[in-house]
Order: C-alpha cells, then structure tokens, then sequence
C-alpha cells in the first residue's frame, strides 16, 4: 500500500503541519484550586497535611496515618531565595516530602509500576498576605496522577517547615502529558496491530524498522470522549488518562498519526472514526 517514498512524503510534510497545529492546540487543563476542576491552563493548586492518605477515589479528605508509618523530613540541603526557581536540592525534598511511604504504597504509574506518576513539581505562589514580606517561606506544588483510581493529587510543600500544608484530589482533571507518559504510549502503540501504519510510515520516510520510543520525537495532547465522535473503547477518556500522539522520526519527518488514542489508563489502542 506504500510503495514509494514520494507518496509518503506528502503525507509526512502535511502531518507536521498538523503536529505544530495539534501543538498548538493542546488544551491546558487549571489544576484544582483557583478556578476549579476543568480546564484551561493553569498550575496554582491546594495541597493536604503532612501524613495525609489520599481517599482511594479522590475525594480530597484526609485520614491520619497509622503509627510507624511517619518518615522523619529529609534535611534540607540547598535552598534558593525569594521567587528563584526551585534548585535541584528542593525539588528532591519536596518530592519525598509529598510522596510519604503510604503514597508510595498505594499509587500505580502510567507503567503499572508502584507509586503514583510524577507530573510536575513548582514553585508555588506566596500566600495573599505574605506577598510583600521578604523572608515569605518557600513552597512546592508537587503534582502527581495515580494510574490504580485515576486521580490527579496536588500537594503544597513548604520547604522550610517540612510540612505538606494541603492536599487536592480530583478526577476526570488531566493535565498536560509529561514525557515518562508520552514514551510508555508510544510503547503500546507499537505493541498492537493498529501500529502497522506507522512502522511502514517510518520505513518509508528512514529505510528503517521502527522498534522503541527512542527513535521518536514525541508532541502529544490529552485526548477526552465527545460523545458520538469515537468508538466505544474511548467512552472513558477524560476519567481515564489518554494521549494523542503527533510523533517525527528522529532528525526526519513528522507522521500523521491524528487518527489513533491511546487509553494509557487501560492500555489500549483504538482508531477514531473518520
């Protein structure tokens, strides 16, 4: 069906003109705590008290953890000043600070492996009435997606007391894919048969047999069900975590790919209606 490199030349070219658009269109979701749960940019979220447990459905209330299970806060290492960026040092503190060993426990990434996936960790804004004090204390807002109940969890670390001071849980929220995401859907895209299109794309455009992630530059977007626009098996995308992929051989071309969704939450691979 792909015979030539010259047919599948058009179809690469015109598949980075949909990449960059694609990009551009990626919709940001505002994470809980400013403006609610849906979406539209945003990153300023709440967090929970130190030793909080999670409800196994998002419900954002807390219970206190049982004896034995309390880690002693790391030592504080290098701090940065005022409003520069977090250094290496805080984001390491307020990453196992948020992540307590019953977090660790309880959450699956995107995976399957224990522990829920890391999104993001930031800087967090000062509090209203500490936006003209200098000595404000620095915080972290450490964003993580538990792939074993489908829950986005925000937690606000502040790096001088040691103290998870809140915690937001909410579901059918989905941020921004990180790269960690992006690579394991390329691998179950290339573990089914609806890959077939894009290992002879590949072929086409490099002579070569695509295998990995790795010989990918990957542009991807959340993808959420519309109802009556896609099969069945991509009804629960927006609860469920999944991308659409917009991928380019390394140092070639980009290949269109729009057609196909990948449920990284049931890792599986089905094809849009066209």
């Amino acid at each position: 069906m792909r015979t030539t490199v010259h047919r599948h030349l058009g179809k690469v070219v015109a598949g980075a003109a949909i990449a960059l658009a694609g990009t551009a269109a990626m919709v940001a979701v505002t994470l809980p705590g400013t403006a609610g749960a849906d979406e539209k940019t945003g990153g300023k979220n709440n967090g929970a008290q130190a030793g909080a447990q999670e409800q196994a459905q998002g419900g954002g209330q807390d219970q206190a953890v049982a004896p034995g299970v309390v880690r002693k806060a790391p030592a504080d290492g290098e701090k940065g000043t005022g409003r520069d960026p977090l250094t290496d040092a805080e984001l390491d503190r307020a990453e196992q600070l948020a992540l307590n060993q019953q977090v660790r426990r309880s959450g699956e990434d995107v995976e399957g492996d224990r522990g829920p996936q890391r999104l993001a960790v930031d800087l967090a804004e000062p509090e209203a009435d500490e936006l003209d004090g200098a000595s404000a204390p620095r915080r972290a807002e450490v964003t993580y997606y538990d792939y074993k109940n489908d829950t986005l969890v925000i937690k606000t670390v502040n790096l001088d007391t040691g103290k998870v001071e809140r915690t937001s849980s909410e579901r059918g929220v989905q941020p921004p894919l990180s790269p960690d995401e992006d690579t394991e859907a390329v691998r179950i895209l290339l573990a089914d048969p609806l890959s077939a299109g894009l290992k002879a794309d590949y072929k086409d455009a490099t002579g070569k047999e695509l295998t990995s992630p790795d010989q990918l530059e990957i542009d991807s977007m959340v993808f959420r069900a519309e109802p009556g626009a896609q099969p069945a098996a991509l009804d629960k995308c927006g609860e469920h975590r999944c991308a659409r992929l917009f991928p380019k051989a390394l140092n070639g071309p980009w290949i269109d790919m729009r057609h196909l969704v990948i449920d990284l939450s049931a890792r599986k691979v089905a094809e849009l209606k066209r």
